[in-house]
């Protein structure tokens, strides 16, 4: 039996929720939290990445690409299945246990990860 599985669009729309979320968060608090980085989403089942960068006006020139398609490392690195994805950014999966169960893995430096904490 097939595993259903979310789309490079349905993925898309995802990464563009979590974006109007950073936007509905205290224009103050972003600049205070948060440091413009590369961003890079790999949707593991789909093998796709979604290259953007992180902004004090959300997520910005995503853009994706096949998982094996040379790139820039960015500075963030996430890796997660597409329905995960789409569970996170509709807030029906709790990003930490999410992390810490082993279904997102992120790559990114200790700082990064206290910003994002308090972003999202």
């Amino acid at each position: 039996m097939m595993v259903p599985m979310a789309s490079v669009e349905e993925c898309r729309a995802a990464i563009s929720k979590v974006s109007d979320r950073i936007m509905r968060v205290d224009e103050a608090d972003r600049r205070k939290h948060l440091v413009e980085r590369t961003v890079s989403v790999t949707a593991r089942d789909l093998g796709t990445v979604f290259d953007m960068r992180l902004t004090s006006n959300g997520l910005a020139d995503v853009a994706s690409r096949a998982a094996d398609a040379p790139a820039e490392r960015a500075q963030v690195r996430i890796t997660v299945s597409s329905d995960d994805l789409v569970e996170l950014a509709e807030d029906r999966m709790d990003f930490a246990k999410a992390m810490f169960s082993g279904r997102v893995k992120i790559d990114a430096s200790f700082s990064d990860l206290m910003r994002m904490r308090k972003l999202l």
